[in-house]
This record gives C-alpha cells, sequence and structure tokens, in this order.
C-alpha cells in the first residue's frame, strides 16, 4: 500500500495552503506583512526550481527545454484565460493559485515517483513544497477575500489542490512503478516553467508591491533557505 504513503506525502506538501489560508482568514495580516511573507516564499520556490526541478543533470537534452518552454506556456495561456489581460489584485490573487494548482500536480507527481524510485521522497524538496505553498496560500487568500469570495469557497478550493496533489503523487508512484524506467524530469522541467512564470507575472509583483524595499531581502533570504534545505539530503 506505498501508493497510500506517496497520496500521503503529496497531500502533506499541499496540506499549507489550508494553513496559509486559515492564517490570512484569523490573523488578517497587514498587507506589507503579506507582502514580506509571499517575498520569502518567492525565494524558496526559486531555490526549489534551481536546486530541484531543473539541476543540471536534467537539462543535457533539448526534451527538457521543451517541456520547461511548455509549462512556462499552459500557465500563461490558462492565466490569461481565467484573469484577462489586466492584473488587479484579484486577478494576481487568482494567478497565485492557478500557479499552485499547475506547480503543485507536478510537484506531487514527483514526490511520488522519487518514492517509488528510492523508498523514501526528497526532505529538501519536501520542505520547499510545504514552505513556499504557506505564502502563496496566504497572499491569495488575502486577496480573493477583498474582491469578495467566501470564506467556504476559499477553503473548499485549497482543499481541492490538496486532494488532487494527493491523488497526482498516488499516480506519480504508480507510473513509476509501472514504468521502472520513466523519467521524472521531464515533468520536473515542465513544473519548472509554470512556476517561474507565475513568479515573474504575479507573485513577485505583488509582493514588490506590498512589502516595498525589504521585500528583495525576503527573496533572497528564502532562496538561501532553500538552498540550505538541499543539504539535508
Amino acid at each position: 500500500m506505498m501508493w497510500l504513503a506517496a497520496a500521503g506525502w503529496g497531500a502533506f506538501g499541499a496540506v499549507s495552503l489550508l494553513i496559509g489560508a486559515w492564517l490570512a482568514v484569523h490573523w488578517r495580516p497587514q498587507a506589507r506583512t503579506v507582502g514580506l511573507i509571499m517575498g520569502f516564499g518567492a525565494g524558496t520556490l526559486l531555490g526549489a526550481i534551481a536546486y530541484e526541478l531543473i539541476p543540471e543533470e536534467s537539462f543535457r537534452n533539448g526534451w527538457s527545454f521543451i517541456a520547461f518552454a511548455i509549462g512556462s506556456v499552459v500557465f500563461f495561456a490558462a492565466d490569461r484565460a481565467t484573469t484577462g489581460r489586466h492584473k488587479s489584485e484579484a486577478a494576481a490573487s487568482s494567478s497565485i493559485a492557478l500557479g499552485a494548482l499547475l506547480d503543485g500536480v507536478p510537484e506531487s507527481l514527483v514526490l511520488g515517483m522519487s518514492l517509488a524510485a528510492g523508498g523514501h521522497v526528497s526532505i529538501a524538496f519536501l520542505a520547499a513544497v510545504f514552505l513556499s505553498n504557506l505564502p502563496e496560500s496566504l497572499g491569495a487568500t488575502s486577496g480573493l477575500r477583498k474582491a469578495g469570495h467566501t470564506t467556504m469557497a476559499i477553503y473548499r478550493m485549497w482543499a481541492g489542490i490538496v486532494l488532487v496533489s494527493a491523488v497526482a503523487a498516488a499516480l506519480g508512484y504508480a507510473l513509476l512503478r509501472l514504468l521502472p524506467h520513466a523519467d521524472g524530469a521531464y515533468v520536473e522541467a515542465f513544473a519548472a516553467g509554470a512556476v517561474l512564470t507565475m513568479l515573474a507575472n504575479s507573485m513577485i509583483p505583488e509582493a514588490v508591491k506590498q512589502g516595498r524595499r525589504w521585500t528583495g531581502l525576503l527573496v533572497t533570504l528564502g532562496f538561501a533557505v532553500a538552498g540550505v534545505l538541499t543539504l539535508l539530503e
């Protein structure tokens, strides 16, 4: 029943989305605090891309670059279709939520595949996913509540992403068991492309808007923390 363990790890990595939403609802942090926390989360995501999703050996052939580009285009097209051309605060929050889904699925696939391949998940990658999801949902929830979305609707959205992540992790485990030579590098590259596009278009601009000058320092700190976590491997 290892596929259940894989599903559990996928849900664990994504459950911080619900924690971040709860904090946004009950803590109600000021806009500047949200911006700084989002900046830290953006840094950890950048670190996850640099250290985990696109290590040098994964880009030794052109197919990984193609998967990276596809991830970017898929996020851009989905974001454009759901939020339109102009980025209001609500649209930026919706983009971050969409990014959480588009990077959560491939991230969970990778978690499940790593469990099937080596019998354990990457602690650094799991920690980076958990830490980055927290400020993503905190920032997006704050914006969605200001736009008039109900608390229950927001909770249902994040809970749905947690469920999808759990299923994706189980599928990743099953895939590698059925196809032992399957390569997760393309899945990782797709996730990297989607995440990087979301960071550039939505999360970092929104973090700077709310957190002001200190945001850059928090982005750098988040990146450094993600780098330190890789040493736990």
